[in-house]
C-alpha cells in the first residue's frame, strides 16, 4: 500500500498520524509526505530560523522513512487568500507522481483556517475519476487545532483506529526534533498530551496506544 499525508504546516503529519506512518513504513508500505506551506526571508522569517525549519524536515524524513517529499512551499496562515484551483493543481501534481492508496487529511472542522482550505483542495483530488489509485481517504487529527474547533456539526467523530502500541516512543522522537513548536503541558502540543490522546484512543479501541481518523470513504 501507499500512503500519503498531507500537512499543512510541518509537525501536522507527526501530531495527527505519525505513529501510523511509523507502522505502515514498518510494515513494508510506501509513505509520502506532502508539506504545504513554508517560512521563509521573504516572507519575514529569520534566517536563522528558516535553516533550523530545513534541518527538522530533514531530520524528521529520515526519522520516519519517508520514501517521497513534496514541498509546496505555500505562504502559512494565508492558504485562503491564493486561488483554491491553484492549490488544487500542486495537490494534483503530487497525487500524480505518487498514486497513493491511503490519503490522510486534515480534519475540515479543524480551528486554523489553513487546515480547512487544504481539506478542501485535497478533498477534491480523491476523486475517483481523478485519481483512480485512491482506495482510502482519513481525516487526521490535530492536537491545538481539532480540538479547538466551534463551528456547530463540524466536530471530529473518530470510527478508525490504528494500533500504535509499538510506535509511540519512536512517534514521540520524531516529535521532539520540532523543538520549537512542542511546549509544556498543558500546552496541546506537548509531549504528555499527545501520551493522554494515544493513551485515550487506545482505551477506545481496546489498545495500549491509538492514534484515531475519521474514515470518510473507502472503496475495495
Amino acid at each position: 500500500m501507499k500512503t500519503l499525508v498531507i500537512a499543512p504546516h510541518p509537525d501536522d503529519e507527526l501530531l495527527g498520524c505519525g505513529g501510523t506512518l511509523l507502522r505502515r513504513k514498518a510494515e513494508g508500505n510506501r509513505i509520502a509526505w506532502l508539506i504545504v506551506t513554508a517560512i521563509s526571508t521573504e516572507s519575514g522569517w529569520d534566517a536563522d530560523k528558516v535553516r533550523r525549519r530545513e534541518a527538522e524536515l530533514s531530520a524528521v524524513r529520515h526519522k520516519v522513512g519517508f520514501d517521497e517529499v513534496f514541498n509546496l512551499g505555500l505562504p502559512p496562515a494565508r492558504l485562503d487568500e491564493l486561488s483554491m484551483g491553484g492549490i488544487v493543481e500542486k495537490i494534483a501534481a503530487a497525487f500524480s507522481a505518487f498514486e497513493p492508496e491511503e490519503v490522510l487529511l486534515p480534519h475540515p472542522g479543524d480551528a486554523h483556517s489553513d487546515h480547512r482550505v487544504i481539506f478542501e483542495a485535497a478533498a477534491a483530488c480523491t476523486k475517483w475519476f481523478r485519481h483512480p489509485s485512491v482506495r482510502r481517504v482519513l481525516a487526521y487529527e490535530t492536537l491545538s487545532e481539532t480540538d479547538s474547533g466551534l463551528v456547530p456539526g463540524a466536530a471530529f467523530l473518530p470510527n478508525y483506529f490504528v494500533d500504535i502500541g509499538d510506535y509511540l516512543e519512536p512517534k514521540l522522537a520524531a516529535l521532539r526534533i520540532y523543538e520549537s513548536e512542542l511546549g509544556a503541558f498543558p500546552f496541546p502540543r506537548s509531549e504528555l498530551a499527545v501520551r493522554a490522546l494515544a493513551a485515550l484512543r487506545g482505551a477506545t479501541a481496546g489498545f495500549r496506544a491509538a492514534e484515531a481518523f475519521q474514515l470518510l470513504r473507502e472503496r475495495h
